[in-house]
């Protein structure tokens, strides 16, 4: 391409950007690199590189964590980007969901996950030390965006289950959380409980110390000689997240890569098929099971029927992500008909709702599940109404954090096993709560079917091109189809339903026999858009 180098940067970005996709690696002009553009990240879906964190080390080297594809780092004069991922080998990062990066005065270089804790090098990134779920327990794993912050030789690691702190690369560590936790201290020897909430969600250093955003507010965490303290904070001011400056030019992460913080275009573009208009959706009875104080969004990457990208087994209910002791309410009146342990021991709630759905002549029972609670305040046999408190979250059973597992099933028979087993780990009718439970204010549900050219359905097709902002923490990439274990809706039969999309239009695609098809759609609060999407 020399022959072009004469040509605008933004005519180049788009042809470059046309030849990259697929590719393993992408060369940038040395024109352009001179003016301190970043070369496209190495895409080899097609669909862009979903970036979480950027960050510049000491060094001048740029580096970047994405949504699956580990870390991209890009040294000072490189014409390409050199990944970091997750491995066989002992050298290797824990995850590839990485959205926390940050550098210690020694050349230290810390990153932290969705999901699978966090890591160090000390040598620049050829070699890793991890802390995962062997040295964590079932807490500590999901950390904050932009969330490790260092300062002298303090490092300090923000997550849904408070603060880990060390002085010495991880040596040791203190755990710091609020008044009910850290219910496991992970790897530290050491647990303060100076924290309004141990739900982290942004994290920043200055001079007076470190700022703690929660879900209680925001406090000022500081050490001196006789220890840690923590003071009300007022309303901080965190630095733009996920942004970095080159040759004065600023960038934002996004979910197809780096962008001009200009640049707002959206990331799937083109002529494309119109979906249907909104209309109201047909069974959003179903109250949040978390209050509006604490955190009632839906964990974006694990969603029904979600394999977060082939990572983990088809998932077959919703994550609340929430501190240890936070209130679960039944979401809609009914009775309990299972009240203790269930698969792997999870301390378990279960309600038989007295509203039934009737579709081709069968009449289906719908039922509530509440999975991983720490302490349950009902029992068998009680009556509750909507709003009224089951339990209090927590992390008894298979979990790798604190949280609340909610399940929906729509069930043919009023039989109990085949709602909640302990020696079963898929129930039969489990279904999305998505479609369920009421949209957030200014939101709307996106759902709908992806059919091949046989017009058979297509297990774990991604469906690119929704924007969801919120929560931050566990952040929104891609919808996916559910496979063998995932249940359609009886009234719907849809194969991917997403809710709390917020309002407005997007296009979305999906890739089917290896071409890609687009739709547009406009979402509406309160209501939900359905798209088909065919080769």
């Amino acid at each position: 391409m020399p022959e072009r180098a004469s040509t605008s940067a933004a005519f180049i970005c788009v042809h470059l950007r046309l030849l990259c996709l697929g590719a393993v690696a992408c060369w940038w002009p040395a024109t352009l690199r001179g003016q301190g553009v970043p070369p496209p990240l190495p895409d080899s879906t097609g669909w862009g590189v979903h970036v979480l964190a950027t960050a510049r080390d000491v060094k001048g080297a740029l580096w970047v964590g994405t949504y699956g594809k580990g870390i991209f780092r890009l040294t000072p004069g490189a014409a390409r980007w050199e990944q970091i991922r997750r491995d066989s080998s002992g050298s290797s990062i824990s995850w590839d969901f990485v959205h926390a990066l940050a550098f210690g005065p020694r050349g230290q270089v810390w990153y932290g996950t969705v999901g699978n804790g966090w890591g160090v090098s000390l040598d620049g990134g050829r070699t890793w030390k991890n802390w995962t779920f062997d040295r964590l327990g079932p807490e500590w794993q999901y950390v904050a965006p932009d969330g490790i912050a260092t300062r002298g030789d303090t490092t300090v690691i923000a997550t849904a289950d408070g603060l880990q702190i060390t002085l010495d690369d991880g040596a040791r560590w203190t755990a710091v959380g609020d008044s009910v936790g850290p219910s496991a201290r992970g790897p530290a020897d050491t647990a303060l409980r100076l924290l309004d909430n141990e739900y982290v969600r942004r994290l920043a250093a200055d001079r007076e110390g470190w700022i703690v955003a929660t879900l209680r507010g925001a406090q000022r965490l500081r050490h001196d000689g006789a220890g840690w303290t923590a003071s009300p904070a007022g309303d901080p001011t965190f630095p733009p997240r996920n942004t970095v400056t080159i040759t004065g030019r600023t960038y934002r992460g996004t979910g197809c890569g780096l962008r001009a913080t200009g640049d707002r275009s959206p990331c799937l573009r083109g002529a494309t098929q119109a979906a249907g208009p909104p209309r109201a959706p047909l069974t959003a009875w179903l109250r949040r099971p978390i209050a509006r104080e604490d955190n009632r969004y839906i964990d974006q990457t694990y969603r029904y029927g979600s394999t977060m990208g082939g990572n983990f087994q088809q998932h077959q209910g919703v994550e609340f992500n929430n501190p240890d002791g936070t209130p679960v309410h039944a979401v809609l009146a009914g009775q309990v008909v299972h009240a203790g342990a269930a698969e792997a021991g999870a301390l378990t709630v279960s309600v038989r709702h007295d509203t039934t759905v009737t579709s081709r002549e069968k009449i289906y029972r719908l039922y509530s599940t509440y999975y991983h609670n720490s302490t349950l305040e009902v029992k068998v046999g009680d009556r509750v109404r909507a709003g009224q408190l089951l339990a209090r979250a927590g992390n008894t059973g298979r979990a790798t954090n604190d949280h609340l597992h909610l399940e929906l099933a729509v069930s043919p028979t009023d039989s109990i096993r085949a709602i909640v087993d302990s020696t079963q780990r898929f129930p039969s009718y489990t279904t999305n709560a998505e479609l369920w439970l009421e949209p957030l204010p200014g939101t709307g549900i996106v759902a709908g079917q992806v059919f091949d050219a046989a017009g058979a359905a297509v297990p774990q097709a991604r469906i690119y091109g929704l924007v969801k902002p919120e929560p931050i923490e566990t952040p929104f990439s891609f919808a996916e189809t559910y496979g063998e274990r995932g249940h359609s809706h009886p009234l719907y039969g849809e194969h991917f339903a997403v809710g709390d999309v917020p309002a407005g239009s997007y296009v979305v695609g999906t890739q089917i026999g290896g071409r890609k098809v687009l739709r547009r759609v406009v979402v509406e609060p309160g209501k939900l858009s359905w798209v088909v999407f065919r080769p």
